[in-house]
């Protein structure tokens, strides 16, 4: 076993002669030791694949990140390293948030939801919302954007309140998505776990210094790019996978189609009103589309892709069309589901499965041929790579424009910006790492933890932007009471009385809170001229 990742006695960071100017990739070289330095005796190796796939797997993860160094070119200013030099083309922006949003949760996770006894396609009551969600994004939040020059979403608060606001809303997504794309390096470390038979917290550290690598490197546009590429990959492995089971079944689509319907499998729309359950077609379509509201108009993962890309009507175009693309992929990924619990029914697995994200992967190793077992694993590694190297390059974005940029004193050149967001994006890396080693314990369904922590952090900021664009008369002292009101009222439905609301609703109970409580304060906390100027400089 791999012991003492987690121990700070042996992570002697004080050794290490820090530096703005070092090169992210030495400093990553020093620290990599120390954090997987460990007694490995008695750990043993036991490979579950062949070594042509073991090969394919290889030259894959070595591919992405030689494609992704070579893609993005040298790097002048943060123009080009943050926002790709505002040149990418829509359809480019359309995959990359299209991927970024299919990390190795969605992969796994949905189709172990319909593989579930009781599951079925009621999972995709929620991308309706996620359609409608993102047309509401254009109307109203995406025009916010392309109002002058700006590389961080939580910009536009300051603009309209003041800096105390953009950098509680900038805090809260740096938070947020560490946590969340943590447990999904965690999930994608399951699948290496059993492809190589090392302990987890050692794949966790291979995948998370691979995506470092590369994300480091190329910028912007090495993450979108390798984004479309993974997204191709990723869509091939899953029809393939589709495809090997239909054809083991003794009566190939029959036996599929007859299993379907004796389990109920078709079941897509539960109008019952009852906020305990996830999956109904009012969670789906309110709660889906507040989600998509704060996800992919209030969270800088996704805006980051919006303002790289030429003009608004491009990202307008971009963001519509990802909707229906990702519900047509969530559709195969549950119908991938379904046809995993019909094989399983056929020919049982020699011991049960302890969780449903375990169903695909195993699938995976012990049923697919040679070589195409290898292509499938990458497709793996393609969604959570293209999820994380997008997180680390958005949490950088809005350190360096949110907090280091209006705080230092000291005027940077661009050269030393752009190392200096590289240094970050290694720390970042690093912290992700960390929290995909604390994942362990975790025992339910990774996809249903990842998104309420998205609910929860990006509805409250989905609140603020609600404020910064329907009301003339909100204050940042009634913005940020609004913040803590929502914080503590999210946190309380979604730890004290746990199980009564289902996490769909999060969004919406932040969003709501935030600026019910801001326009209700504001008469009280009216906007003053020393905010006014803190807003503007």
């Amino acid at each position: 076993m791999i012991t003492g990742i987690l121990n700070p006695e042996r992570m002697h960071f004080a050794k290490l002669h820090w530096n703005w100017k070092l090169c992210p990739l030495k400093f990553l070289s020093r620290v990599l030791p120390i954090i997987t330095r460990s007694n490995i005796t008695g750990c043993t190796v036991n490979i579950a694949i062949g070594n042509i796939d073991l090969i394919i797997l290889g030259l894959y993860l070595a591919g992405v990140v030689w494609f992704g160094s070579w893609v993005g070119g040298k790097q002048k200013d943060l123009s080009d390293y943050l926002l790709g030099g505002k040149t990418l083309p829509w359809w480019a922006i359309l995959g990359s948030i299209v991927a970024t949003e299919t990390s190795t949760v969605t992969f796994l996770s949905v189709p172990g939801i319909a593989y579930q006894p009781d599951g079925n396609l009621q999972f995709l009551q929620l991308p309706l919302g996620y359609i409608v969600g993102r047309f509401l994004v254009i109307l109203f939040l995406l025009p916010l954007y392309f109002r002058g020059e700006i590389f961080s979403a939580y910009e536009v608060f300051k603009k309209r309140f003041g800096g105390k606001t953009e950098r509680l809303a900038s805090l809260t997504f740096i938070v947020m998505r560490t946590l969340a794309d943590g447990l999904r390096l965690y999930l994608t470390a399951l699948v290496l776990e059993k492809v190589v038979g090392i302990p987890i917290s050692a794949c966790v550290v291979v995948i998370g210094i691979g995506t470092i690598i590369y994300t480091c490197l190329g910028g912007m546009k090495s993450v979108v790019w390798n984004d479309c590429l993974q997204f191709v990959i990723y869509i091939a492995g899953a029809l393939f996978a589709f495809y090997v089971i239909l054809e083991a079944l003794p009566g190939g689509w029959t036996d599929y189609q007859q299993f379907a319907v004796a389990n109920h499998k078709w079941t897509m729309f539960d109008f019952q009103w009852d906020l305990s359950q996830t999956y109904t077609f009012w969670a789906g379509l309110v709660g889906g589309m507040f989600l998509s509201m704060a996800t992919h108009g209030a969270d800088q993962l996704m805006i980051q892709r919006y303002l790289g890309a030429r003009n608004q009507r491009d990202a307008a175009r971009a963001l519509g069309f990802s909707g229906f693309v990702v519900f047509l992929q969530f559709a195969l990924f549950l119908l991938l589901g379904i046809g995993l619990a019909a094989f399983y029914q056929s020919f049982p697995p020699a011991t049960p499965f302890e969780k449903p994200d375990e169903v695909f992967a195993t699938f995976i190793i012990d049923n697919l041929p040679k070589g195409i077992k290898g292509l499938t694993l990458a497709a793996v590694f393609a969604a959570a790579m293209s999820t994380l190297s997008s997180s680390l390059s958005s949490t950088t974005s809005a350190l360096v424009n949110d907090f280091y940029l209006p705080l230092t004193s000291k005027k940077k050149q661009q050269s030393e910006l752009v190392a200096l967001s590289r240094v970050f994006t290694v720390l970042f890396g690093l912290a992700q790492i960390f929290v995909g080693i604390a994942s362990q314990s975790i025992e339910s369904s990774v996809v249903g933890n990842v998104l309420a922590i998205a609910g929860i952090s990006t509805g409250l900021i989905l609140g603020i932007f609600f404020l910064a664009t329907f009301s003339q008369r909100a204050s940042q002292a009634s913005a940020l009471l609004g913040f803590l009101v929502g914080l503590a009222t999210v946190l309380y439905v979604a730890f004290i009385i746990k199980g009564t609301v289902a996490w769909p609703w999060y969004t919406l109970i932040g969003a709501t809170t935030v600026f019910v409580v801001g326009i209700a304060t504001s008469r009280f906390f009216p906007a003053t001229e020393s905010a006014d100027s803190e807003a503007t400089e």
